[in-house]
């Protein structure tokens, strides 16, 4: 019987049989009837015991077998139930960790199958560089090749050799954010050295196509990670200048509120379509007005980052009519 291979229930029925022996020989020496009376009492009450006892290992049994059918899989298994006792508590929160192992296992599977699409997409964004240093290479095998020719293709091998660099140190920035490794600092912060910090690897960028930037409010003061919040306006900066007209105009203001902090970045661009408005900070998403060199991963890096610091960035264009970003880095968590 499987309820014997439980070495509390031998203890027990050796410790019982032993007592009970003790009180039968006590009763039989003073009477007969009361040794009797004696033996039938623990008779019964050990009945009583294994009964109950039995009754509770089987569902404990049921239990583990519940627990076994989860591990293989059958995660909707249904145990609960509504009757009073520690057994049912226990059912219930082994339900609720079904629930939550489920929910875990169904996250594990969105994680694993995005990572493969990101693979997937940087694959095709290393692929198209590669192959055309490749073909230069080869070009450059030539004796025969012009010296200005020579010096072009060198050139044309660098600036894709600096793209993939900067391409896979923003995939390595992002997938740091996506895997939550990232420790934002909150530090008070001039807005004037944010700025400045922000502009300054953009300047030459600005002065070859002449764009004018203004900024107001920068004496102002906020919290926020100095060196992540750089990265994250530079790549809405370089948005605005990629979509900038020649002597084109670009204005940064910042604000400070009870609820927020704001900075506001517009541009006097083309704008954005209402088919691309949604979609702009969406990983490798390229809208139809995106240069050739654009990958889709400068605006959807520069949301990650805000938001890792409670706040969010949002967006207003028309076409025609410039885009303006709006950056909020909210003072409590909403």
């Amino acid at each position: 019987m499987s309820l014997w291979r439980n070495k509390e229930i031998k203890r027990f029925a050796v410790a019982v049989s032993v007592l009970s022996t003790v009180l039968a020989i006590i009763g039989f020496s003073s009477s007969g009837d009361a040794g009797i009376l004696v033996l039938i009492t623990a008779f019964l009450l050990c009945g009583a015991f294994f009964a109950f006892t039995a009754y509770r290992y089987k569902q404990i049994r049921k239990l583990s077998d519940y627990l076994r059918r989860i591990c293989s899989g059958e995660h909707f298994l249904d145990i609960r139930d509504n009757v009073e006792g520690e057994l049912s508590i226990l059912k219930n929160e082994i339900y609720k960790v079904t629930l939550m192992l489920s929910e875990y296992n169904k996250k594990l599977q969105q994680e694993k199958l995005r990572l493969s699409e990101h693979m997937a997409d940087i694959s095709h964004q290393l692929k198209t560089p590669i192959t055309s240093m490749m073909v230069m290479v080869d070009l450059l095998g030539n004796e025969d090749l012009p010296p200005e020719k020579r010096r072009e293709f060198t050139a044309r091998i660098s600036s894709q050799l600096k793209r993939i660099e900067w391409l896979v140190s923003s995939l390595l920035k992002m997938a740091r954010l996506d895997a939550g490794v990232v420790k934002m600092k909150r530090e008070r912060v001039k807005v004037r050295t944010l700025i400045e910090n922000a502009l300054k690897p953009l300047l030459i960028p600005m002065e070859v196509k002449g764009i004018t930037c203004t900024v107001t409010g920068q004496d102002e003061t906020l919290t926020c990670d100095l060196q992540w919040t750089t990265e994250a306006i530079i790549n809405i900066l370089k948005n605005c200048i990629e979509h900038s007209p020649e002597n084109g105009k670009i204005e940064i203001a910042a604000q400070d509120n009870p609820l927020y902090f704001e900075i506001r970045i517009s541009d006097n661009g083309p704008g954005i379509s209402k088919e691309d408005l949604p979609h702009i900070f969406t990983r490798f998403y390229r809208g139809k007005n995106a240069s050739p060199d654009s990958v889709g991963i400068g605006l959807a890096m520069a949301k990650s980052i805000i938001k890792e610091q409670n706040g969010d960035i949002t967006v207003e264009s028309r076409e025609g009519r410039g885009t303006t970003f709006f950056i909020r880095l909210y003072k409590a968590v909403v």
